[in-house]
Formats: structure tokens, sequence, C-alpha cells
């Protein structure tokens, strides 16, 4: 998913700066990128280090001379299983990526921003199961219900910057966290309960996506924008 909104942003014009903890996926992306006359970097980020995010950061601002403006917060794991048998390994580890490393991202990036005087956007990736119970789920159900209120809290107070924090809650698309499950029976299951009776497209994010990192969006704050097929009507 982060790879696809990548190129998007590339692909209308602004310099992408790639960040994970997976240096040789990201050069690839930048490649891909680059391949069709696009702008990307590429710096090591582990948001569950506040050192690797705050030296990501400050890279960046060294390399660019700027603060990025636009920032796609999209880490995200997830460990399955009955709460009551999770390890608290198993939930610290969900909680720790998902809620307090998308923190630590905006927080350093706001921080940027603010320094340099420069406004902004800040789009945390949510999920459907922030809004709705899923068996088996709970880490990350819980984890991605904070990042949806937090995009809220954040909104409110990075107001008077000028810095905009906006999410996106997508339904199921296959990514490398659920690509197993949806292949499976259960998957199948899943997909007949959708309205539109399939699961999403990559491309069907990009929309949601441009409208909040870009000033089509300039009036929007706190909002989250539901991607999902109508899968929300019915139960997950």
């Amino acid at each position: 998913m982060g790879r696809h909104f990548a190129g998007v942003l590339a692909d209308a014009g602004a310099h992408v700066v790639l960040a994970a903890r997976r240096m040789d996926r990201l050069e690839e992306v930048a490649a891909e990128i680059g391949s069709r006359g696009g702008k990307a970097m590429t710096v090591a980020m582990d948001v569950t280090s506040d050192k690797s995010v705050s030296d990501a950061f400050a890279t960046i601002g060294e390399t660019l001379g700027r603060p990025c403006d636009v920032i796609i917060n999209n880490s995200g794991m997830s460990r399955e299983g009955w709460f009551r048998d999770m390890a608290e390994e198993d939930w610290n580890a969900v909680i720790d990526t998902n809620l307090t490393g998308v923190w630590r991202v905006a927080k350093h990036g706001a921080n940027a921003m603010v320094a340099a005087g420069a406004k902004g956007s800040i789009v945390n990736i949510a999920s459907i199961t922030a809004h709705q119970p899923q068996m088996m789920t709970t880490a990350y159900c819980v984890s991605k219900a904070g990042v949806d209120h937090m995009t809220r809290q954040m909104a409110v107070e990075m107001a008077r910057f000028g810095v905009r924090v906006n999410a996106i809650s997508p339904g199921y698309f296959k990514t490398e966290i659920n690509d197993e499950y949806l292949d499976s029976d259960a998957g199948e299951a899943m997909r007949k309960r959708v309205p539109m009776r399939r699961f999403g497209e990559y491309g069907e994010l990009s929309g949601a996506l441009l409208l909040l990192s870009s000033d089509a969006g300039s009036f929007m704050t706190g909002s989250t924008i539901v991607v999902d097929g109508g899968h929300l009507l019915m139960p997950l």
C-alpha cells in the first residue's frame, strides 16, 4: 500500500521520500519512480525507535533543505488470536508499531514543519476495523481505533500552524499482512459480505490520498475517509 501511495504522489509531481527499515526494497521503489521521470530519495526509519524516526527527519531536512510537507503515516502489522490468549509481547508489538509508531512519525514530522514555518498535511492510515469490531484481531482493531481518534486530536492542535491532519480507513485490499487470509475460504466468505462483492484495488485509494495531500482538501482536517466498498454497512 505504501508503495502505491509513493507512486501516486510521485506521478503527481511530488519529490517523494521513502522511509522504512528495509532499504533494499526502498531502493527498488525509488528506481521504479525514477524510471518514470519522478523524484525519490530513501531514508532508513524504524517507527518503533524514537531515535530512528528523529534521525530520519533530520536527514531529510539536511538533504532537501526543507521538511516534508506531506506525510503518509502508513506503518502497520498484525498478530491474530483471541485477546485472552494473546501474549503481552504480541500486544505490545502491534501497539508500538501501529499506534505509537504513527504518533512518533507525526510528532517529528509536525515539529519539523513548525520549526521551518511550513504548512503541510499529515495523512494517517487507519482501517475499517477502527470503526467496527472484528474477531481475533483485538490489538490491531484497538491500534487503528487509536489512530482514528489520534488524528482528530492532532488536527485540533496543528490547525493553528497550518498543518492539516486527516486519515484514510481502507477496507480490505490485498497486502503482505492479509494476502493468505484473503485467499482462504474465510477470506472468500468475507468477500461475499462486502456489498460490492469484491476487495479493493489500490488505485481506488488514490482519490482520497490526493484529496487529503493536496490543496484540493485545504479546508479538511480531522476527517477520516472510509474506502471500503460499503463493507462497514455489513458485519466484518
